[in-house]
């Protein structure tokens, strides 16, 4: 597996040295973008295969097929109050949309905890670190096809 996306790295290495008030500001930022996902993706009531689980904002994530290979992901975020999840959506979206699909397959899900602090609860922990989860998961899917085509 190649490294993560150079986006992905460089967001990485704001959040790093960034202190919780400049972190707090980014993620409102971030989350502040979030676009839900198109209906022409996916209307409600959205399917289980998904949804992310331990997700305290029940997310959903999809992966649309790009003409170069690559991945478009696009969410849900069902709880309005669900900022983080939001915010992780729109960097997922932002560093990885359109990436080479082995540079997403192999984000680590712990980088949750680069942008929103190693005190960030464990059930929005594990809600973040699944929507990781659940993107890598499709980038993987579309290389094993890929590689048995």
């Amino acid at each position: 597996m190649t490294d993560m996306p150079e986006s992905l790295k460089t967001l990485l290495e704001d959040f790093q040295f960034a202190d919780r008030t400049e972190r707090i500001d980014m993620l409102i930022e971030y989350a502040d973008r979030f676009q839900e996902v198109p209906e022409r993706i996916a209307t409600r009531p959205f399917p289980e295969e998904h949804h992310v689980q331990k997700c305290e904002s029940e997310a959903y994530v999809w992966a649309e097929d790009l003409p170069d290979g690559t991945l478009k992901f696009h969410f849900a975020v069902e709880n309005p109050q669900g900022l983080s999840a939001k915010a992780w959506a729109v960097i997922m979206d932002e560093t990885l949309s359109g990436q080479p699909l082995e540079a997403v397959a192999g984000v680590p899900c712990d980088s949750v905890f680069t942008v929103f602090g190693k005190d960030v609860s464990m059930g929005k922990g594990m809600g973040l670190m699944g929507i990781t989860d659940l993107v890598t998961t499709f980038a993987r899917q579309r290389l094993k096809a890929r590689q048995g085509a």
